[in-house]
């Protein structure tokens, strides 16, 4: 019996429409020789659960597994079958919370996630060139667990969870929950990969990706005995490229041998390789990836990236040119403490060929005991029953990073328009002195903030204004004066740069992405850079005080700035680390309705009026709060009246969309969108100079 992870799930369902009919044309068969297969067509989508952040670099992990299995299946096949992936622009954000997604056994969240991800991006409904499959890559496991550190709580402990083989780690916690589906009936196949699956790099997280995603659902079984094929062991040998599908599965698939591809490209395809040397190092020990390739290769170039946090940035290794026709090992670096260890290497031939691996590993001093997070996941929470190590709880995760059109903003802030265009979202901060966004997001007493940038320019300084029990305070970070760079806590005791929390040194690198964190608590403020603290400062929020110079219009709300140098800025999140005081403030309220008015533009234009009815229900108590919150903060005359005015228009208007839908028609976007924008727009002027 195989582990939970790749157990098969066999299913029927009979209200799903038929998408894909029996043919005669000769070619690769379904298992049960009902649907031609020599075309897949194979659509991936990464699915998020509301209180999740999508990872800031999905797309190069999900493109990365596209072109894995592509290539094992063109190499599988010899061209009698032809898998195409094509890859959800954006991701899909789940109207459902973790727990409300998580209930019940690992077929109930498949259920769930599958059937949401269909109907949000009309799966079914689409016309599809070649036999229909459809692929979810979610960002959460069916239980809790901390993917990267490979971590569970379980009877007050946090225990080791998943498969490692003398530190050669493989796919396959209990607590995942991959399951796949054929669905013989209506001619199409579901797949979902839970995180566990694919978000880190374990050896082996492509088999589990070709092994749902390509095989159960065209009704491969697992064969008897078991083996080291794609749908049997292979996840726990190795890499999808080091695998292979069963010859007596494709030839029940009306597969005929045949000649298999042996050019260049397929040979690195299935030979390069790269694995760590140690197998499990130590903290301070020098790390290097052994490297295997096809025999007489010439390398023009090898990239290695590496990364500590899951969420963090991808660093370049320090490289060596290559001396030898294909180099026998690259150097990864060593690392000053005990961390989980993510890793890309890309290589490219003089010949023009490509090839990419990713891995993983842990540096560990103690093989007996498991890695402990400085800053645990949220699945790691002392709600979850963990005691025996101290671990903050984390209340909400909020995703900060907002139009620049709907913040105050000193200099002009932009989107990168190209990033977004490929469904990622970047801020890209002005070459100005003192350029500072303003988010309308007041945090709780106690919190971390996290920020992912990349400097542009030769980097001169990146700030972060934040507020502890009402006093208003900047982290700078890399400032770059008298020939130094210094970063600070501003200001302590009427004190900026040179006050007792300073310190010296570069952070940031031109063209390198750097995560920063910053840790606010009563009794003080942590900073930290790509994983290591660089400022612990203890003492008193009224020792903290903002120059006039950094204020911003709201005073409650934080910022995030640079100093003449553009940062191109992936990720703004906030974890709140302390419960939230009863009620919210005028500038959170007027933030919920924007986000509502963005998700109800996204439902109505897709026409999920489901959807649609379930935001304009969860709005309307915060329209309802509004002017309220408005006169508590201060504001009267004009200022009031264009509240109240905002809150009388999205009243009329949403009652007006919820009414269509209960209809049953779909509400048209278009005819109300332009009244709905400009009572959120006159929100946020009204609230400029609020609380």
């Amino acid at each position: 019996m195989l582990p939970p992870t790749i157990r098969f799930l066999c299913l029927t369902v009979c209200s799903c429409v038929l998408l894909w009919s029996p043919s005669s044309v000769a070619g690769t068969r379904t298992w049960d020789g009902k649907y031609d297969t020599s075309q897949i067509d194979l659509t991936v989508a990464y699915f998020v659960p509301s209180d999740r952040t999508p990872l800031h670099d999905w797309r190069d992990r999900v493109d990365y597994f596209c072109k894995r299995i592509e290539q094992f299946h063109a190499r599988e096949f010899q061209g009698q079958s032809t898998l195409t992936t094509h890859v959800h622009a954006t991701p899909v954000v789940s109207t459902k919370t973790t727990a409300a997604l998580r209930p019940g056994d690992a077929n109930a969240i498949w259920r769930r996630t599958l059937s949401e991800t269909d109907r949000v991006i009309g799966f079914q409904q689409k016309e599809h060139k070649g036999f229909p499959i459809l692929l979810v890559l979610s960002d959460i496991n069916w239980r809790p667990l901390d993917d990267f550190y490979r971590l569970q709580p379980k009877d007050g402990k946090l225990v080791f969870e998943g498969i490692n083989n003398r530190g050669i780690h493989h796919p396959g916690a209990q607590s995942g929950g991959a399951r796949a589906a054929y669905f013989s009936r209506q001619g199409f196949g579901w797949g979902l990969v839970s995180a566990d699956g694919w978000r880190v790099p374990y050896r082996g997280s492509d088999c589990v990706i070709y092994h749902e995603g390509c095989g159960h659902t065209v009704g491969l079984p697992h064969p008897e005995p078991q083996n080291g094929s794609v749908m049997s062991l292979a996840q726990y040998r190795g890499w999808l490229s080091e695998s292979w599908l069963d010859k007596e599965q494709k030839v029940r698939m009306a597969w005929e041998p045949g000649e298999a591809p042996d050019d260049l490209q397929m040979q690195l395809f299935t030979k390069f390789t790269a694995i760590q040397e140690p197998a499990v190092p130590r903290p301070g020990t020098p790390v290097r990836l052994k490297l295997t390739w096809p025999e007489a290769c010439q390398v023009e170039s090898v990239r290695v990236r590496f990364q500590t946090s899951v969420h963090g940035p991808w660093q370049d290794s320090i490289q060596e040119e290559p001396g030898e026709l294909a180099p026998g090992s690259v150097p990864l670096g060593s690392f000053e403490r005990e961390t989980p260890v993510g890793y890309r290497v890309d290589a490219k031939l003089k010949t023009g060929e490509t090839a990419e691996i990713w891995g993983y590993f842990q540096v560990r001093t103690d093989q007996s005991r498991p890695l402990i997070p400085h800053e645990p996941s949220r699945d790691l929470q002392r709600s979850a029953g963990v005691a025996s190590v101290v671990i903050p709880v984390v209340y909400r995760e909020v995703n900060l990073l907002a139009e620049p059109a709907e913040c105050w903003s000193k200099g002009q802030w932009t989107v990168d328009r190209d990033l977004q265009a490929a469904g990622r979202m970047a801020l890209v901060s002005p070459k100005s002195y003192g350029a500072r966004l303003e988010i309308p997001y007041a945090p709780p007493e106690e919190y971390r903030v996290t920020v992912v940038a990349e400097p542009i320019d030769e980097p001169h300084a990146l700030t972060l204004g934040l507020s502890s029990a009402g006093n208003r305070f900047m982290c700078l970070f890399g400032f770059w004066r008298d020939n130094k760079f210094r970063s600070a806590i501003e200001n302590i005791d009427g004190q900026n740069v040179g006050n007792e929390s300073t310190i010296e040194g570069s952070l940031f690198k031109r063209g390198r992405i750097s995560q920063i964190s910053v840790t606010v608590r009563k009794t003080g403020v942590q900073m930290m850079v790509d994983g290591n603290q660089i400022v612990n400062w203890q003492g008193r929020p009224e020792q903290l005080t903002l120059g006039d110079y950094w204020n911003t219009p709201d005073s409650s709300s934080i910022f995030v700035g640079a100093y003449h140098s553009r940062f191109r800025i992936y990720r703004v999140t906030v974890d709140e680390l302390s419960k939230r005081k009863p009620g919210q403030s005028l500038t959170e309220l007027v933030r919920a309705i924007s986000y509502a008015r963005n998700a109800l533009r996204d439902a109505l234009a897709t026409g999920d009026t489901e959807t649609a009815h379930s935001i304009i229900e969860k709005a309307t108590p915060g329209l309802s709060s509004l002017t309220e919150a408005a006169m508590a903060a201060g504001l009267r005359g004009a200022k009031l009246k264009s509240v109240e005015d905002a809150v009388n228009d999205l009243t009329t208007l949403f009652t007006a969309v919820e009414d269509e839908t209960h209809g049953g028609a779909s509400a048209t976007w278009n005819s109300v969108s332009a009244r709905v924008n400009t009572a959120v727009l006159a929100l946020f002027r009204s609230t400029k100079t609020g609380e």
